[in-house]
């Protein structure tokens, strides 16, 4: 019993050496000692730069839209016809005032001819009566006839006048309706599907089919409200440039037109308005119905100074740059955001060429030194299309 508590407690004396000596003699890990910080060493913070640059900076709004024609025109007859002729092609692109579709015309000759022969054959009887006045006038001053009788001829002349009149009126009447047989293009555009052939009885009003004018052509969007100031500024100013962007799976595709319309009232509900842009379609690349991307430029910044967003820090007292001078100190810059477009802004407060840090910025102060990091670019701020970088 005795050698049994003997061997225990020389069991829990080994224990207690070992624990002592993984305690206080097993050496610690490498990578469990703290290194000590860049600052904590006296190391001067790096930071990435970018350059402030001048640049003009269009102020653009950007909206989807729905390109529309400006006419769209659907061809029906006047009367009821039998159809003669077709003289185009479903998808052909006709001029203003091209044949389209010509209807029987018969009975409308017939009756321009009758309405003509009637005109001719009054215009002898005017001629005669007014011969016959004329010598009247003459025989009554001579007392040969009676002043009554004269003036009974001319009368006559008169009536036959009037007469003459109306048969010219009748004349254009069937002109007229001589013209509804023939029917033409009322503006340039391409003819779509066409729903008869010759041969058919068309009754009138019956669709026949439609011409859509596709150049120019216009791409329909609405804007914010806040924007309708601005926009009628520009309007007033001149010519407002918007471009439609469009997406054929592989690529985009950029056309530049002007702004053509502005609605009359402001949607109440959304707090939008409607406006119109017109563009030159000459390519037919816009096409009645299709989805584009438009934007309008507003008015344009001259000569703004440009620095990336990430730059710009936001104070209770308003934003601030840090800009890195030659003595490589980082001293703050007070700006005012003119204009943020894509992941830059239009400042001012800047004079243009300073290097502004854009990372790195959150725990310096004023006035402490740092130094460029070795992926520090001047092309960091990258111009976009709309614009060129000085």
């Amino acid at each position: 019993m005795k050698a049994k508590r003997t061997s225990v407690a020389v069991a829990a004396l080994a224990c207690v050496a070992a624990g002592g000596y993984f305690a206080l003699g097993r050496p610690q890990p490498a990578q469990a000692v703290a290194a000590p910080s860049a600052k904590a060493a006296g190391g001067v913070p790096s930071v990435r730069l970018a350059p402030a640059l001048r640049r003009d900076v269009p102020v653009e709004l950007e909206a989807n839209g729905t390109v529309v024609p400006l006419n769209t025109v659907e061809i029906r007859p006047h009367v009821s016809r039998l159809l003669t002729r077709v003289h185009v092609k479903e998808g052909q692109f006709v001029a203003a005032d091209a044949l389209l579709f010509s209807l029987d015309d018969r009975s409308e000759r017939a009756a321009l001819d009758r309405a003509q022969a009637q005109l001719l054959r009054d215009q002898a009887t005017l001629a005669d009566l007014e011969r016959q006045f004329k010598r009247s006038q003459d025989l009554s001053a001579q007392n040969f006839i009676s002043v009554s009788a004269a003036d009974s001829l001319q009368t006559q002349v008169e009536s036959q006048r009037a007469l003459l009149q109306a048969d010219q009126a009748a004349l254009r009447s069937a002109q007229v309706d001589l013209s509804y047989t023939t029917i033409r293009a009322p503006s340039a555009g391409r003819v779509g599907a066409v729903n008869v052939f010759a041969g058919s009885l068309v009754q009138a009003n019956t669709p026949l089919a439609s011409v859509t004018q596709i150049h120019p052509i216009a791409v329909s969007f609405t804007i914010p409200e806040s924007g309708l100031a601005a926009l009628l500024a520009g309007q007033k100013a001149g010519a407002v440039a918007v471009s439609a962007s469009l997406g054929d799976g592989t690529s985009a595709r950029t056309l530049q037109g002007k702004l053509s319309f502005i609605d009359s009232s402001v949607d109440a509900v959304a707090g939008t308005i409607r406006v119109k842009a017109q563009f030159d379609n000459t390519d037919t690349r816009l096409w009645p119905g299709q989805y584009v991307h438009a934007r309008v430029t507003l008015a344009t910044i001259r000569d703004a100074v440009v620095v990336p967003l990430a730059a710009i820090l936001t104070h209770p007292e308003g934003a601030v740059v840090y800009a890195v001078g030659a003595d490589q100190l980082a001293q703050p810059r007070k700006v005012r955001v003119l204009h943020a477009f894509g992941n830059q802004a239009a400042v001012s407060g800047l004079t243009g060429g300073e290097q502004i840090i854009i990372e790195g910025k959150q725990n310096l102060k004023p006035g402490a030194k740092v130094k460029a990091g070795k992926d520090a670019s001047k092309d960091a701020l990258v111009a976009d299309a709309g614009g060129s970088a000085r």
